[in-house]
């Protein structure tokens, strides 16, 4: 399946491109909690979830731009959790950092996730345990982390946090940053590309899900500030707390 998924995740970024391109026109909306949304989210959710219905009419999904019953969602054991347009600043802004996720959880962990990076047609997919990037040919690179004196910390875009990076870069001592926007910054820490991604405040469970499924395949350790690993579902919100990406 993940073959079908990355085709997926490959013809909503391509429509996206359009938008980012001029091609089409972009409308911009903000949604309640203040977040921009653009017809370029929208047609990649649709994209996405016909897509998912017809391969996987049996599974329910979640996205970001869908309208899901919470209440209902919370006894989903399988299901597919989806960010159509994840880093929709960095795609108004036209830094290229923005990224397609597609992910399926299974008992509340990520077990195959994809994401995409329309403006420079790089895929990243984990399944079966092992992670892979493809370039726009579809040749496939296995990856893996890899550790690194000093460490490369990414930096959230738009969500630095500073007083609590301060305080993390201090125990640090050595170290080079790289602010990225994005689940893009999950697969650096897979390809090797970085160490370490501290994230301080909660995220949306869409936002990471997919990225998170390609990190751990590739070696990473994911945790909370309290040492837990990441939930997704059975769940009191949609929101992960803060966690560390690092090298297991």
């Amino acid at each position: 399946m993940i073959r079908e998924i990355s085709q997926l995740a490959r013809k909503a970024g391509k429509e996206i491109m359009l938008f980012y391109n001029g091609k089409r026109v972009l409308n911009l909306n903000t949604k309640r909690d203040d977040t921009p949304i653009t017809s370029a989210d929208l047609i990649s959710h649709q994209i996405i979830v016909s897509g998912l219905h017809r391969l996987t009419p049996d599974i329910p999904i979640i996205s970001e731009e869908g309208s899901v019953n919470f209440n209902k969602s919370v006894n989903y054991n399988v299901f597919w959790l989806i960010d159509p347009l994840d880093g929709t600043k960095e795609f108004l802004y036209h830094n290229s950092e923005f990224t397609v996720n597609i992910a399926l959880i299974n008992c509340g962990t990520p077990v195959m996730g994809v994401v995409y990076v329309p403006a420079i047609n790089v895929l990243y997919a984990a399944s079966n345990g092992k992670a892979w990037k493809e370039d726009g040919y579809g040749k496939r690179f296995f990856i893996n982390v890899k550790k690194n004196y000093p460490p490369t910390v990414l930096v959230s875009r738009f969500h630095p946090d500073k007083y609590f990076l301060d305080k993390y870069l201090i125990k640090l001592e050595q170290y080079k940053i790289i602010y990225v926007g994005s689940s893009l910054k999950f697969c650096m820490i897979a390809e090797g590309v970085a160490q370490l991604y501290p994230r301080f405040s909660s995220i949306k469970i869409w936002d990471t899900a997919a990225g998170y499924a390609v990190a751990v395949a590739a070696g990473a350790k994911i945790i909370d500030w309290y040492g837990n690993v990441l939930i997704y579902g059975p769940f009191n919100s949609f929101l992960n707390p803060g966690f560390e990406v690092s090298l297991s």
